[in-house]
C-alpha cells in the first residue's frame, strides 16, 4: 500500500455467508501473482471457496444440497 492520502477510500462489505463486496474498479494480485482486474462499480470475492470463477463469486453459496430421501419413503419439505 502506497499510502497516498489523495487516493479514494475503498468500500468492503462483508456479507454473512456470502461474499466480500469490493467498490470497483479493483485490481486483485492473487498469491500466484497473477493480477485480476475489474472495471464494474461492485465486485464480490468468494469467501466460501464453491466458485468457480475464482476469485469472483458465481453465487454457488446459495446452492444447497437436498438430503438423500429413500425411494417410496416420506419426502421433508422444501
Amino acid at each position: 500500500m502506497s499510502g497516498d492520502a489523495d487516493r479514494a477510500v475503498a468500500r468492503v462489505v462483508m456479507v454473512a455467508g456470502g461474499p466480500l463486496l469490493v467498490e470497483g474498479p479493483v485490481e486483485l494480485v492473487l498469491a500466484d501473482g497473477t493480477v485480476c482486474r475489474s472495471d464494474h462499480p461492485v465486485v464480490a470475492l468468494c469467501m466460501c471457496r464453491r466458485s468457480r470463477t475464482p476469485p469472483f463469486c458465481d453465487t454457488s453459496h446459495r446452492r444447497r444440497a437436498h438430503p438423500e430421501r429413500p425411494p417410496g419413503g416420506p419426502t421433508a419439505p422444501d
